[in-house]
């Protein structure tokens, strides 16, 4: 994939204004405006004249747009959500929890929460389904699945120190 084209330009008492020109041809500019704001404008064709979209956006905006459009800003926690109304996220044990060096089945995860663990990812490793006898660690993430109250009473647990 070839890398972007971008330029920049200083606007003297304005701020500067960034452009994007895509593999596709279309041409794209953010105003970034001395006051934290921000200015997203589209172009049709060739024609730097020939605006298709103006949208001024305030700072919290434009963080929130930069966000959507970064390919990291998939939530790792948040993995899939079904209409049962159940939720799938990672939650990542520290070095200091209380659970590091326990076993699985101490949390009482399934009983406290009704959250089931259908996998703990460690370094480069995937344990898929462990077992109440499968020894945690700091730095584990384990993958779990549940309502959304119960994973969040599972990261209550598995957070404490």
């Amino acid at each position: 994939m070839a890398a972007a084209r971008t330029s920049s330009t200083p606007l003297p008492g304005i701020g500067v204004r960034y452009d994007l020109a895509t593999r596709e041809r279309q041409r794209l500019s953010v105003v970034a405006h001395r006051d934290g704001a921000r200015t997203l404008s589209a172009y049709q064709g060739d024609d730097p004249d020939a605006c298709a979209l103006s949208a001024r956006l305030t700072g919290a905006e434009a963080q929130a747009l930069a966000e959507a459009l970064q390919a990291t800003h998939h939530s790792p926690n948040l993995l899939s959500t079904t209409e049962l109304g159940l939720v799938a996220e990672r939650i990542e044990l520290s070095a200091a929890s209380h659970w590091n060096g326990r076993l699985l089945g101490d949390t009482r995860m399934r009983t406290e929460t009704g959250v089931s663990i259908v996998a703990v990812l460690r370094r480069a490793e995937a344990i898929p389904s462990p077992g109440p006898g499968f020894r945690l660690a700091g730095g584990d993430t384990l993958i779990v699945i549940g309502t959304r109250e119960g994973v969040d009473a599972a990261a209550v647990i598995l957070g404490r120190e």
